[in-house]
């Protein structure tokens, strides 16, 4: 596959050849090629008027929608790193990522999380954060909507600014910013050459295609949401169909409209997707693929999944910092499909190491590590987190625990930091929630370990139910007796939510349970107990 010499110059082919087709629906609002080109050549001339040097980061903090693209896309034009920050980053985050970014320059929506974007911009220069420069987008960036510096309208640089600015495909263009609760993320180096191999993997696995319609329901800052709605529909010429706020019905009604056949969701979202009722009717779907992951894929809800949609589900397993590693295809055996994360990725050298470091020579549980055209560089500005990503002989590490079956296929056991330790015994999280949900009350479930002065740790299940049931634990203990689960799977405690709470990645945010279980269970916690627990919650950075 031959790669452009950059997204932007692929973006100015599609304007050229295919003008008048769409590059982004949302809403009821369509961008075309033609526009995408012209909104993000605009935006790269006002940061240009600044007087920003080739190679200055600029902070994009914006919501799901178009405007993230082209703002993405324009700082790639202006030769300028783009800083992805979360719609629900905080100001201690904002004021974190800034300074170790490097930038002065902020661009934001007016209003973001409900607050004016101009009064957190002169709290955060209040705290001493150098932000030179605050640019205003109204709308979604189109051409036609307003751009203002501090309440000022926008001025634009020469129209031929633009000339050799452009970054090429093997420098830094991206400061990806982890998406979970580490006490502060972290930034993730990215250049758009691993995401073009990352795309070239995604297009064999999955069989992709020009006319294929994607909707990306993942934030498009981080990574399962970058390559979704980002690179490789540009790089096919496809359109993509971006949510402002993902809401399963509303997601279901646009894969209708628009006719996607390619979707992509964490397993919350596809799961809250089949909860929705929305797929009773699955005539008028298109869709023929559901890629997934990023977190343990439930057995039973991918299997209906496929069964309710008549579509694949597949999913690459990997990480932001490793790129993908291994991945399902359609041509898979069902079981291996929907039980599995696939067969290792050939270009993606993988080992698997035991406790001590050594590599696991035996069947058995080990954590991964890779070498391929896919991974980071490491974490910028954090050089002793990037030593423990990445070991001195160059091999990426991962946080889970997988396994190789006799035929290749990759198992994730789970997480390193999600292990339930109950008496010298380890857990898997991943597996509890696979058994409790198999219960027909349990829409979603999330598995965690309380500290305990005897054993260590206990698990406790916390679970959202289907509308018009009810769970306790003695009708949870006894539903896994009777389908023979192991007892060592069974949850000593079960607390029930209305709604589970998310985090920014759209998965369940493990580290508010583990808030909350402290604030449930803490007073019956001695100091050790306590300090265990808090320690938990700040390794949550992978849920």
């Amino acid at each position: 596959m031959e790669f452009p010499t950059s997204l932007a110059a692929r973006v100015r082919e599609l304007a050229r050849t295919r003008p008048d087709h769409p590059a982004y629906f949302v809403e009821d609002r369509v961008l075309d090629w033609a526009g995408y080109d012209a909104a993000a050549d605009r935006l790269a001339r006002i940061l240009l008027a600044l007087g920003l040097s080739p190679g200055e980061r600029v902070a994009v903090w914006l919501p799901d929608g178009p405007a993230f693209h082209v703002a993405f896309q324009a700082t790639e034009r202006a030769g300028l790193v783009c800083l992805g920050l979360g719609a629900r980053c905080g100001e201690r985050e904002l004021a974190h990522l800034l300074g170790l970014a490097g930038a002065s320059t902020f661009l934001s929506a007016a209003v973001m999380g409900g607050e004016d974007a101009s009064l957190v911009v002169e709290a955060l220069r209040r705290s001493d954060v150098d932000i030179r420069h605050h640019l205003i987008i109204e709308g979604d960036a189109f051409v036609d909507e307003s751009i203002r510096i501090d309440g000022r309208e926008a001025d634009l640089a020469a129209v031929d600014a633009l000339e050799g600015r452009g970054l090429p495909p093997e420098s830094d263009c991206l400061f990806n910013t982890t998406s979970g609760t580490t006490g502060l993320p972290k930034i993730v180096l990215h250049d758009q050459l691993r995401w073009f191999h990352f795309h070239r993997f995604a297009t064999e696995v999955g069989h992709l295609r020009p006319e294929d319609v994607f909707l990306s329901a993942l934030p498009a800052p981080f990574g399962f949401g970058l390559w979704t709605s980002h690179f490789t529909p540009t790089l096919l010429g496809a359109p993509t169909v971006v949510l402002r706020k993902f809401d399963a019905v509303a997601a279901i009604d646009a894969m209708r409209r628009h006719e996607v056949t390619i979707l992509a969701a964490v397993s919350t979202q596809f799961i809250l997707m089949l909860e929705s009722g929305g797929f009773d009717d699955t005539d008028s779907l298109a869709l023929r693929s559901l890629f997934t992951g990023g977190e343990a894929v439930p057995e039973m809800r991918a299997r209906a999944f496929e069964e309710r949609t008549g579509a694949y589900v597949l999913q690459f397993y990997g990480s932001n910092e490793t790129g993908a590693v291994s991945a399902t295809r359609p041509e898979d055996p069902p079981h291996k499909r929907l039980t599995t994360a696939g067969k290792p990725i050939p270009e993606m050298q993988l080992r698997l190491f035991d406790g001590e470091g050594k590599d696991v020579t035996e069947s058995g549980a080990g954590q991964p590590a890779v070498k391929g055209p896919v991974v980071s560089r490491g974490y910028h500005g954090a050089p002793e987190a990037t030593a423990e990503l990445i070991r001195p002989d160059g091999w990426v590490m991962l946080g889970d625990l997988v396994e190789l079956d006799e035929e290749g296929y990759l198992r994730v056991v789970g997480r390193t930091d999600d292990i339930i330790i109950r008496g010298g015994k380890n857990l898997s999280a991943a597996a509890i929630e696979e058994c409790v949900s198999r219960h027909p009350a349990v829409a979603l479930s999330a598995a965690i370990g309380i500290p305990d002065a005897v054993f260590g740790e206990r698990a406790a299940a916390y679970v959202e139910l289907r509308p018009d049931t009810s769970l306790d634990l003695e009708e949870l203990k006894r539903f896994l007796g009777e389908n023979h689960v192991a007892r060592e799977l069974w949850p000593e405690t079960l607390v029930v939510f209305d709604a589970l709470p998310h985090n920014v990645g759209g998965k369940v945010a493990k580290s508010a349970l583990r808030d909350d279980a402290l604030s449930r269970f803490g007073e019956h916690l001695d100091d050790d107990s306590v300090a265990r627990a808090h320690a938990a919650s700040r390794r949550s950075d992978g849920e």
